[in-house]
């Protein structure tokens, strides 16, 4: 494929859906998804239905508590070695983005990056990339916000935009919500997305000790159990579901075999549920699986990534060791 990728824009809120499915077809997917991951045994729905808006506000608080390490970890990273990165990465007219949320740390790169004209986010939260796109352009005056309503693990053609060699980002170890085979289709549909000569920047969390990890997925506010709840009235208010969000409880646990964090919603009595009018039973103590967060170490996450069709370049971390930038280059 050509080293160029596009990207229909359409304007009106700046945002742009390039060739994503219709309103009514998402719906439709998050109703399969919830319908046939409530029916199988062990219970699952996938983690990307967390983050509708309410979802994605909560994650964004989630963020900012003490116990929740990787966020300001990784600003640190950037405010630290951005520039090293910069010079590693070169002149770059192009910066993607998967899965931005509210771009926060994506302004330290784009502060760093030399001769950067556009940035695209792609993200599922249409408010949030209006709302970003919005500040990054009243801040950065030569800097052409492009936004696309997607989800950004789905293989896509991007439309419009031409760009050589793009600076891919995938922040906030995002990629360690994915198993490890979607993490590798994942990075394919990146090599093809960005093309030959492309690099990408991922932020990957670390292997570490269960005293720091458990309470950054279940703290002492319980912030991180409203996000996991939330997908409860999601439910009830998007699939006509009738769950008592009193009667679960908000799950971390650590899975040594697996190496990742999983969370689950668990029902704390035997209770009946009904979704679209289909009808599930629930025991005390059985639970739905909604979320893993798989932590690496630097050698493993190298290995993924040749997997991927990427070859590491460079590697930054904290004095700590919990949290780590990656800069790959396309193989």
């Amino acid at each position: 494929m050509s080293s160029a990728f596009s990207l229909s824009q359409a304007r009106d809120g700046n945002v742009a859906e390039a060739d994503e499915p219709t309103r009514a077809v998402r719906d439709a997917e998050f109703a399969t998804a919830v319908l046939e991951g409530l029916a199988q045994k062990p219970r699952h729905i996938p983690s990307r239905f967390l983050y509708d808006e309410a979802g994605s506000a909560l994650f964004e608080e989630i963020t900012k508590l003490d116990e929740y390490y990787p966020t300001r970890t990784e600003i640190a990273l950037l405010r630290a070695y951005g520039d090293e990165i910069a010079e590693c990465v070169g002149p770059v007219e192009t910066l993607v983005e998967f899965g931005s949320g509210s771009s926060r740390k994506t302004r330290l790169l784009i502060e760093a990056l030399d001769g950067l004209e556009t940035y695209v986010p792609i993200d599922v939260s249409e408010s949030f990339l209006a709302e970003a796109a919005e500040g990054l352009e009243a801040d950065f005056e030569d800097l052409t916000v492009r936004p696309v309503v997607g989800d950004f693990t789905k293989p896509r053609d991007l439309h419009g935009i031409e760009a050589d060699e793009p600076l891919g980002f995938f922040s906030g170890s995002t990629i360690g919500n994915l198993t490890h085979e979607e993490a590798t289709d994942f990075l394919e549909n990146a090599t093809r997305l960005l093309g030959p000569g492309s690099t990408f920047l991922i932020g990957v969390d670390l292997q570490k000790n269960l005293d720091i990890l458990i309470p950054a997925y279940d703290d002492a506010r319980g912030v991180t159990a409203s996000f996991s709840l939330n997908l409860l009235a999601r439910i009830n208010r998007e699939l006509d579901g009738d769950f008592d969000a009193d009667r679960f409880a908000h799950r971390a646990v650590y899975n040594p075999r697996q190496g990742r964090i999983e969370i689950y919603l668990e029902s704390l009595a035997d209770q009946t549920v009904h979704v679209l009018g289909q009808r599930f039973d629930f025991t005390k103590g059985e639970r739905i699986h909604t979320e893993n967060s798989h932590k690496y170490s630097i050698e493993g996450f190298q290995d993924l990534a040749r997997r991927g069709g990427w070859e590491p370049a460079e590697v930054w971390t904290d004095e700590a060791a919990l949290f780590s930038l990656h800069l790959l280059r396309a193989a």
